[in-house]
């Protein structure tokens, strides 16, 4: 199995390294030749407007957008979900666009306010997952149609799933669990199972 990791900027080396150790054959992403014969892609955690600019510089904007509409499974983290969600604040930016969430961006403040926090997922079993949020967004709206995966105790959405998306607000990529990217391998045992889990959704703004 090849998994694409765009390798633009951000924490993908860790991501690479955690699909290697589960078997299947990191790709490293930074032309759309890298691309081909990808079975999905990971967009990690970085500096979203960083890696926004790099996707247009390299020819990979377009590209990518046109895969996930195909229907190719994409994973984002951190800044990879600010670039998936179709709409983003603080402030507003242009994004791949094709995720019914609105995202707010830095919503914990700066790096030094980063923390770690047990975050209950039920599709990953009954033990929280150690979650690593480092200048992290929060999904702030979504539609029906997203699942909510998982969320803070104080009710903030951290995690979520629609079609082949998954989006993540904190970095799987930076512990020792790997259930997460063990999830996103089981491609189709993850777009079959969808309509089986309970679907949750917070109030949905009419321009999203």
């Amino acid at each position: 199995m090849k998994i694409g990791i765009l390798a633009l900027q951000g924490a993908f080396v860790e991501h690479s390294k955690i699909i290697s150790k589960l078997g299947a054959n990191p790709v490293e992403v930074r032309l759309p030749e890298h691309l081909k014969g990808v079975d999905s892609l990971i967009i990690p955690g970085g500096e979203s407007t960083t890696i926004l600019n790099l996707l247009h510089n390299y020819n990979l904007f377009q590209p990518i957008k046109d895969l996930a509409n195909s229907g190719l499974p994409i994973m984002g983290t951190c800044a990879g979900m600010v670039l998936l969600a179709k709409k983003v604040l603080n402030p507003n930016m242009e994004t791949l666009a094709l995720m019914d969430i609105e995202v707010r961006r830095n919503a914990f403040g700066r790096q030094v306010d980063s923390f770690e926090n047990m975050i209950d997922i039920p599709l990953l079993g009954i033990e929280p997952f150690p979650a690593v949020f480092i200048r992290a967004p929060l999904i702030e709206n979504t539609s029906p149609n997203v699942n909510i995966l998982g969320k803070l105790l104080n009710g903030k959405i951290v995690a979520a799933r629609q079609g082949n998306l998954l989006v993540f607000s904190f970095h799987p990529e930076l512990g020792s669990d790997t259930r997460i990217h063990r999830y996103f391998l089981e491609t189709k045992g993850f777009c079959e199972s969808e309509e089986a889990e309970e679907k949750t959704a917070i109030p949905t703004p009419a321009d999203l």
